[in-house]
């Protein structure tokens, strides 16, 4: 039960950051180069090593590399918003 808990929550910020992503490219009309690069270079890394957080919590997906794209993504944000995740995970 806990795992599942876990993932609920893990996917809620990780659609958050989906939802930033598309504000700021497609809302807004800006293009910020930084967050474009940090988004690829999110992604690269967790494919390349195969990270893949959904997997932690048994939850996996008939698409090939999808896990890794969506951990790509929470890489992407940063290791401050990463931090904040796991402390806000911690404390359930």
């Amino acid at each position: 039960m806990e795992n599942k808990v876990f993932g609920i929550v893990a996917f809620a910020v990780l659609i958050e950051g989906i939802i930033s992503y598309i504000s700021e490219f497609f809302v807004h009309g800006s293009f910020c180069w930084e967050m474009f690069l940090s988004l690829l270079l999110g992604i690269a890394v967790a494919v390349a090593y195969k990270l893949d957080l959904p997997a932690q919590f048994n939850l996996t997906s008939e698409i090939p590399y999808f896990g890794c794209v969506l951990t790509g993504i929470l890489l992407s944000r940063g290791s401050n918003y990463l931090s904040d995740l796991l402390s806000k995970l911690m404390n359930l």
